[in-house]
C-alpha cells in the first residue's frame, strides 16, 4: 500500500499555488484529458476561470485582458489540438508584444515522441512564436519555472511564454521546492537609456527644421502616453502614430497628424516623407507603416527608441539608436529642459495638409456607410469606452474614424492581422475593466470565425456592444481584388450569410439591425444605452473602400484616394 509522505503534494497543486503566488486573478481556458489533474485542483482554488468555447477564443481573450489591464493574460489548454489551437494567438501576442503565460497539457513523459493520443510537439511548434518556452520534467521545478515565465513575459519587450506540462508530472506527488530565486544571467533587458545617446537626440532636435514623432505601441506598454504628450507639447513637435500606437497621443490634439502608413492620413504620411528628423518611440517600422522603405523618411535623421535592440536598424537604417524604456527616455528628454521650438513654417504646412486633405467618405443617398457607423459610435462614446476591432476594413475604419483620445482604450491585432481576434479580445477587455463600455467593431467575416464566444458573453452577462459592419463580403480582400485583380471577386463575396440577429437571440443576447442611414444616430444611441449585451447588424454598402491607400510597392508619398479625389471616387461606384 502506498503511503503519501508528509508534505508531499501533486505537481498540479504546486502549479496552482505557483500561479496564485503571481497574483493571478483570472484564467482563460478549455479543459481536456491531459490537464484534468490541473482542473481538479482548480475546482477548489480561489482563481476565477473563464471557460471559452474554443482555445483560440481563450488566448485572444487573454490578449484583450492583458492589453487593457497591463497584467499578463493566463491560459490553460489541453495537449494536442488544444495546444495547437493556441498557436495563432501566440504568434499574434509575439508580434504585438502582449504578455501571456500559457500552460499546455502534454502526454506522459514515457510516451512523448511516440505519436501518442493527442500528442503534439508543442515546444517545437511554439518556439518561433514565443518569447520563451519550457517543458517541465520534474514537478519540483514548477515554482521556479512559473516565476521565471511571468518575469520573462512581463519584462523588457513583453511577449508570450509557454509552459508544457506532461500529465505524469502534474500527477506526481513530491515535496514542494520553495526555492524560487530568479537567476537569468542571459536575460537582462535594458531599461535606462544611454545618456550620451539622449544628448545626441537633443542636439539633433536643436538642428532640426522639420521634426516629427512616430509613436508606437511601446509607448502604451511603458505607460508613457502622458510623457509623450508633455514632450510633444513642450517643443511643439507634431505626432504620427502607428495602428497600435493609437491613443498614445490624443487624436483631438492640434499636433496630431493621424495614423501613418498604408491607410494613414495624407498629413501623417507627408510628415514622415518630408521630415528632416524622425523620432520613433516604441514602433518597429513594419511594412504597413513604411510601405516602400526606399522612399521612407529618406532625407531624415532617424532616431529609434526601443526596449528591444533587435528591432533597431532591422528595417530602417538608424542614425541615433537608443535602447531603453520609452517612459524613461521621454523623462530624460523632459528633464533636460533644452531650448527649442518647432519651425512655424513646418507646422503650418502640416496643419494645412491636415485641414485640406482629411479622411472622407461620400453620403449621397440613404445607404449605410461603415465610416458613418464608426463616426457615430465615437460621437456617443466617452473616456470610459474601450474599442476592440477585428481585422480587415472594419479595423481600418475603426482606426480612421473613431478618434482615439485616450490610452489603453484600443485593442486590435496589428502585426499578424488575425481575423477572429475582435470578439474574444473584447471579452477579455471587459473582464479587465468591468465598469467600462466595451465596443467590438467587427466584420461579418471575422465575426463568424469566433462567433461561438457569444456563449461566454451570455453566460457571464458581459454588457458588450457588438457592431457588425456587415457588407456580405471579405471587405479588404474584395477591395484588393477590385483594385489590383481586375474586379475578379474570387471567393470574397459572401453569398450565404446567417441572420446575425437570430444567431444572437439563440444565445439569449438582444439584437438590432440597421439597414440604412436614415435613423442611424438614434439607433446607435439606443444600442449603446442598452443595459446588457447587444449585437447590432449594420447592413453597410458592399463596395466601400478604405481610403486613402498606398498601393503595394509604392512609397508613402504616393497615396491614392485622398480627399481631393472624392468626386472621382463617387462617380466610379455609381
Amino acid at each position: 500500500m502506498h503511503i503519501q509522505k508528509v508534505n508531499e503534494i501533486s505537481g498540479a497543486q504546486i502549479l496552482i499555488e505557483s500561479i496564485k503566488a503571481e497574483s493571478v486573478e483570472l484564467i482563460f481556458g478549455y479543459p481536456g484529458g491531459a490537464v484534468l489533474p490541473i482542473y481538479d485542483v482548480l475546482y477548489d482554488a480561489n482563481i476565477r476561470h473563464i471557460l471559452t468555447r474554443h482555445e483560440q477564443g481563450a488566448i485572444h481573450a487573454a490578449e484583450g485582458y492583458a492589453r487593457i489591464s497591463g497584467r499578463p493574460g493566463v491560459v490553460i489548454a489541453t495537449s494536442g489540438p488544444g495546444a495547437t489551437n493556441l498557436i495563432t494567438g501566440l504568434a499574434n501576442a509575439m508580434m504585438d508584444s502582449t504578455p501571456l503565460v500559457v500552460f499546455t497539457g502534454q502526454v506522459g513523459t514515457a510516451t512523448i515522441g511516440t505519436d501518442a493520443f493527442q500528442e503534439a510537439d508543442i515546444i517545437g511548434l511554439t518556439m518561433p512564436v514565443t518569447k520563451h518556452n519550457y517543458q517541465v520534467r520534474d514537478a519540483r521545478d514548477i515554482p521556479r519555472i512559473v516565476k521565471e515565465a511571468f518575469h520573462i513575459a512581463t519584462t523588457g519587450r513583453p511577449g508570450p511564454v509557454v509552459i508544457d506540462l506532461p500529465r505524469d508530472i502534474v500527477q506526481t506527488k513530491t515535496k514542494k521546492n520553495e526555492e524560487k530565486v530568479l537567476y537569468l544571467p542571459g536575460y537582462q533587458p535594458t531599461y535606462e537609456p544611454n545618456q550620451g545617446q539622449i544628448e545626441k537626440l537633443i542636439n539633433a532636435i536643436k538642428r532640426s527644421k522639420k521634426p516629427v514623432i512616430l509613436s508606437g505601441g511601446g509607448v502604451l506598454i511603458s505607460r508613457a502616453a502622458k510623457e509623450l504628450t508633455n514632450f510633444a507639447d513642450k517643443y511643439k513637435i507634431p505626432v504620427v502614430t502607428t495602428l497600435l500606437g493609437l491613443g498614445t497621443f490624443p487624436a483631438s490634439h492640434d499636433l496630431f497628424l493621424g495614423m501613418g502608413g498604408m491607410h494613414g492620413t495624407f498629413a501623417a504620411n507627408s510628415a514622415m516623407f518630408e521630415c528632416d528628423l524622425l523620432i520613433s518611440i516604441g514602433a518597429r517600422f513594419d511594412d504597413r507603416l513604411t510601405c516602400n522603405t526606399n522612399s521612407f523618411a529618406k532625407n531624415a535623421v532617424i532616431v529609434h527608441i526601443d526596449i528591444d535592440p533587435a528591432e533597431i536598424g532591422k528595417i530602417i537604417k538608424t542614425d541615433i539608436p537608443i535602447v531603453g524604456d520609452a517612459k524613461r527616455a521621454l523623462n530624460s528628454l523632459l528633464n533636460a529642459n533644452f531650448e527649442y521650438e518647432c519651425n512655424k513654417d513646418w507646422l503650418d504646412n502640416l496643419m494645412s495638409k491636415k485641414s485640406n486633405y482629411p479622411l472622407w467618405y461620400t453620403e449621397e443617398d440613404n445607404l449605410l456607410r461603415p465610416q458613418r457607423v464608426v463616426e457615430t459610435i465615437h460621437k456617443y462614446s466617452d473616456e470610459n469606452t474601450i474599442v476592440a476591432s477585428d481585422v480587415g476594413q472594419n479595423q481600418m475604419f475603426a482606426a480612421q474614424f473613431y478618434k482615439h483620445d485616450f490610452p489603453h482604450k484600443w485593442v486590435s491585432s496589428g502585426g499578424l492581422g488575425t481575423m477572429g481576434f475582435g470578439l474574444p479580445s473584447a471579452i477579455g477587455a471587459q473582464f479587465a475593466d468591468p465598469e467600462a463600455t466595451v465596443i467590438a467593431i467587427l466584420g461579418d467575416g471575422g465575426f463568424q470565425m469566433t462567433i461561438q464566444e457569444l456563449g461566454v458573453i451570455q453566460e457571464y452577462g458581459l454588457p458588450l456592444k457588438i457592431f457588425i459592419l456587415n457588407n456580405n463580403a471579405l471587405g479588404m480582400v474584395r477591395q484588393w481584388q477590385e483594385s489590383f485583380y481586375n474586379k475578379r471577386y474570387s471567393n470574397s463575396l459572401l453569398e450565404s450569410q446567417p441572420n446575425f440577429s437570430k444567431v444572437a437571440e439563440a444565445y439569449g443576447i438582444h439584437s438590432m439591425t440597421i439597414n440604412n442611414s436614415n435613423n442611424v444616430e438614434a439607433e446607435i444611441q439606443l444600442a449603446l444605452a442598452y443595459k446588457g449585451p447587444i449585437v447590432v447588424d449594420c447592413r453597410v454598402t458592399q463596395y466601400e473602400k478604405v481610403l486613402p491607400m498606398v498601393p503595394p510597392g509604392r512609397g508613402i508619398n504616393e497615396m491614392e484616394g485622398i480627399a481631393n479625389e472624392a468626386d472621382n471616387y463617387s462617380n466610379s461606384i455609381k
